[in-house]
């Protein structure tokens, strides 16, 4: 048989239904002749042929027969049964199916039958006769043989959704097909003659349910068409009752807001609730509650993306590239919490932004520094006046989407006292298999931060608590080399700095002898912020004689630099001229960067005293103890008449604290050296732990030792050997200008340098 499939319709058993020739047609391809069956099969949603599955149609349906057309031409057919589908296949937008007949249950008697249609039709004449088209419709009204033609008549003036209409078909209960025919008609005349009284009682009582509905339905028509007409009039429950609705929240968040909404209803806006109320549904309806979908990440887009906005941090870009390739792998959010961590200005909160864009993702950026209240991570409760939620939700409002790439700056910087850990409250956050349900006290129901990606920046591990940097991956920012600030400042600090000023390009010239002239006269960093103010003073300068037309074209030139900057250059410390017992070159790290220092030793006569100056810190201290300790163990004949004399050891810039055990090499080669009377060549720098067994041991922030002992012409420099897979880390110009030499014992070193 044709199969034909009818979207929002009803159609019953016992009834006739004309279709036009041309609606027909549309809705198969095959012609239907007198005589033939039909088969209507019932879709779920409104679909072109073309775009119809199995899974579109509803279980039951109903058979007909095509009888002959009418004078118009109409297609007449006699619908016969309803039947179960099966078994449908769509092939082209031609459906086929299976079809069994099926049962009614017979619940209902004849007579209960004719005596509620019965009453049904009588209404309708009632109810039409107070129209002017009541005549015209009288004598469609009286034809009717049942409910079922009833229904099927005024199936497309009845207010029925399209799963109401099939619920008509499917149902096998006769007595409650009739019961849902009676409450849409009914509902229907109650819906055109709102404003009459119920002619009875018996009437009233069962009128009363279909009234109700019949407002209700019509108060939201009205109500939409006016909030549409004036949307500045749109009251605050019906705002957010839409906002609600759209928001695409979960079912527990759905929950609390209807619940805090129906608290605004009957508060009023005379409470003095009402404004923490509004305020708590403005930012849960706020948020992006909905799944974003997944962008395909395009890797050769994002190296590109990376290199024009940073140069060099090779194996950083590296490492985010690898974290992006395994999120295009898994489509969706995935690895770890990256932590960087380097100087400051090395790039790391600038590369997050690159991070964002090379995803196509919104950025924000949350700076924890100096908070010491776990309320601002995780929010406060609502019942503290003046309650807010915390700096991630905060964020995730500010980004409105779901999948931000959020960096958290400057997790080291967060306090730890009495009132509070806000490092322990960071836990969930980073934690991907928590952070799906994530709850701030302020919104008190969960949140998903699964697709965000969190990148994290500290200046140093140190403050960091175990458990929260164990959640991490630490990626280290080493400090930039002269070679990289001259390329960073020559792509990018210097344009921007003169497009900041609204300097053109022809008008200001810096050549390279002087940028290299600034970076190493000027700035004593790791990282490039420094140099960034310094172009800024420098175009500054500059502006100010373009604007009094002084000149027309500005070229600095290294000579120039202290006119333009207004300030002397920077010391920075220089190979010894002269080499001297007693006296060793050390290589030291700081915030700022890698700095030399010379460790100094004498010897005068007294009773055996040592003393330490320079502001050295307690681990440096030990350190010197150790170092006369080896020192009195290696030279035990030239240290036998110790107690005769004081030993002074002196770190020079004594307004500079010092710390740390990196320095215990030198201060031992310090010491020797005094002792045996030879010197040490200037030309070598050493850093290394030492013990009492007399083994050099690994220390930390090697590149930036090492960039700066060849700034200050270091040829040689001594490093421990477990160091050597940290070169890997060091800038190939400063390898090719030092040979780097390892050792393992503090005899080692004494050998090499005391000849």
């Amino acid at each position: 048989m044709i199969v034909i499939p009818v979207y929002n319709m009803i159609l019953l058993p016992e009834i006739t239904f004309y279709f036009k020739k041309d609606l027909f047609e549309s809705l198969h391809t095959q012609k239907a002749e007198p005589g033939e069956d039909v088969l209507f099969v019932m879709q779920k949603e409104e679909k072109e042929r073309q775009e119809l599955t199995a899974d579109d149609f509803y279980p039951v349906g109903v058979s007909g027969v095509v009888e002959n057309p009418d004078e118009e031409g109409n297609i007449c057919i006699r619908v016969k049964e309803r039947v179960t589908i099966s078994d449908v296949e769509v092939t082209e937008g031609v459906v086929t199916a299976t079809a069994v007949i099926r049962a009614e249950a017979e619940d209902l008697t004849p007579e209960e039958e004719k005596e509620r249609f019965g009453k049904l039709k009588d209404d309708l004449l009632g109810f039409a006769q107070n129209y002017q088209w009541g005549i015209w419709a009288r004598g469609y009204i009286l034809r009717w043989k049942n409910a079922v033609e009833v229904v099927c008549a005024l199936a497309n003036y009845l207010n029925l959704s399209p799963e109401e209409k099939y619920a008509m078909v499917e149902t096998d209960s006769r007595s409650e097909r009739i019961e849902l025919i009676e409450k849409a008609i009914y509902e229907f005349i109650e819906l055109s003659e709102i404003g009459e009284e119920a002619e009875s009682a018996q009437k009233a009582s069962h009128e009363k349910i279909y009234r109700e509905e019949a407002l209700k339905k019509q108060i939201d028509f009205l109500q939409n068409k006016l909030d549409e007409m004036h949307p500045e009039n749109v009251s605050d429950v019906r705002k957010f009752e839409h906002k609600i609705m759209e928001s695409g929240m979960n079912e527990t968040a759905k929950k609390e807001a209807e619940k805090m909404l129906n608290r605004m209803k009957q508060e009023g806006s005379d409470s003095h609730e009402y404004g923490m109320l509004y305020d708590y549904l403005d930012f849960v309806t706020s948020l992006s509650w909905k799944k974003e979908p997944a962008f395909d990440v395009d890797l050769a887009e994002a190296e590109q993306i990376l290199d024009e906005e940073h140069y060099g941090l090779k194996k950083v870009k590296r490492r985010i590239i690898e974290q992006m390739a395994v999120m295009a792998l898994n489509k969706k959010q995935a690895g770890s919490i990256l932590l960087f961590v380097g100087a400051p200005g090395t790039g790391k909160t600038s590369i997050g932004q690159s991070i964002a864009k090379a995803l196509h993702r919104e950025y924000i950026r949350v700076s924890l520094g100096g908070v010491r209240d776990e309320a601002e991570i995780r929010g406060h409760r609502r019942t503290y006046i003046g309650a807010m939620p915390g700096r991630i939700m905060e964020g995730m409002k500010r980004s409105g989407v779901s999948n931000p790439v959020m960096v958290l700056d400057e997790v080291d910087k967060l306090s730890r006292d009495y009132s509070g850990d806000p490092a322990s409250a960071l836990l969930e956050v980073l934690d991907p298999e928590q952070n799906n349900s994530f709850t701030d006290h302020y919104m008190n129901v969960p949140y998903d931060l699964s697709d965000v990606l969190f990148v994290c920046t500290a200046n140093s591990t140190d403050t960091i608590p175990e458990p929260l940097l164990n959640r991490m991956e630490v990626i280290q920012f080493p400090g930039y080399t002269e070679l990289e600030k001259f390329e960073i400042a020559k792509r990018h600090l210097l344009p921007k700095a003169m497009k900041n000023m609204g300097i053109r390009a022809r008008q200001l010239k810096v050549p390279d002898a002087a940028l290299h002239a600034l970076i190493n006269g000027y700035t004593m960093e790791s990282g490039v912020r420094g140099l960034k103010k310094r172009l800024d003073t420098l175009c500054r300068y500059a502006a100010v004689k373009l604007v009094k037309g002084e000149q027309k074209s500005i070229t600095v030139t290294a000579k120039k630099l202290p006119e333009f900057l207004d300030r002397r250059p920077i010391h920075h410390e220089h190979i010894l001229e002269a080499k001297k017992p007693g006296v060793v070159t050390g290589l030291a790290w700081t915030s700022a960067g890698g700095e030399i220092l010379f460790i100094e030793t004498m010897q005068t006569k007294g009773s055996g005293k040592v003393q330490i100056t320079g502001q050295l810190g307690d681990v440096m201290k030990e350190s010197a103890e150790i170092a006369v300790s080896l020192v009195k163990s290696l030279y035990p004949k030239e240290t036998a008449d110790w107690e005769k004399y004081d030993l002074h050891i002196h770190v020079p810039e004594g307004a500079v604290p010092k710390d740390g055990p990196s320095a215990g090499i030198t201060l031992t080669t310090a010491l020797a050296s005094l002792v045996t009377g030879k010197a040490v060549s200037p030309e070598y720098a050493m850093t290394g732990e030492v013990s009492l067994r007399g083994c050099v041991m690994p220390i930390g922030g090697l590149p930036e030792k090492l960039m700066a002992a060849q700034r200050a012409g270091i040829t040689k420099v001594l490093i421990p050997y477990e160091n050597m897979d940290d070169l890997s880390d060091v800038a190939d110009e400063v390898k090719e200008k030092l040979e780097i030499i390892p050792v393992k014992k503090v005899t080692d070193v004494l050998k090499l340098v005391l000849k």
